[in-house]
């Protein structure tokens, strides 16, 4: 039955995920990373498509807001959350610069800039770490198996074993709460 077959399919990748040390390591490096950004007063940026998208504003709502327990917020922000700027950008200049041109406007040295895609390769994306790159500001980037074409732009690549874009995803969110998970630890220990 498909229900089974999907849950045996989440389960497996998780424990690829679980039994891969490099891959454990490189998010223990996105926790320090997000942790020396925030104590420096840098901001985390987030962004993706679709169902990314919603993962980067799902993220940056745990930071923002609070995870576990209350505390301060942090400086978490998606961008794609101003809907007029979206189409606005996308219509005057391309949707190819629809996050690149905010983070011209809002992104610093010493801020990080995190990816989210299954495919590593859409376009505004890669535009947007383009302008991450030339400010400073590091670069997580959440794919799947292959990295795609941000593998290239990431200081810390963040690439899940699968080619199957839902499993992906649900891997990311997984991954994104660990990392949240750990920095408000980190940040805020009780």
């Amino acid at each position: 039955m498909r229900i089974q077959e999907a849950i045996k399919e989440s389960i497996y990748l998780k424990n690829k995920i679980l039994e891969d040390p490099s891959l454990v390591a490189r998010i223990e490096a996105v926790v320090r990373l997000i942790t020396d950004s925030l104590r420096e007063s840098g901001k985390i940026h987030f962004c993706g498509n679709g169902g990314s998208a919603a993962d980067a504003q799902h993220l940056a709502a745990e930071l923002s807001g609070r995870f576990y327990y209350d505390r301060p917020p942090l400086n978490g922000e998606a961008l794609h959350c101003n809907t007029s700027y979206l189409t606005a950008i996308g219509n005057d200049y391309g949707y190819e610069y629809v996050y690149s041109r905010l983070l011209e406007g809002s992104g610093k040295n010493g801020d990080v800039l995190v990816v989210l895609s299954t495919s590593g390769n859409s376009e505004n994306l890669l535009e947007a770490c383009k302008v991450a790159c030339g400010k400073g500001i590091k670069i997580v980037a959440f794919t799947g198996k292959t990295g795609g074409k941000m593998k290239d732009w990431a200081d810390i690549l963040l690439n899940v074993p699968s080619l199957d874009t839902p499993r992906i995803q649900e891997a990311h969110i997984l991954i994104g709460h660990i990392i949240c998970e750990l920095v408000e630890i980190e940040m805020f220990p009780v």
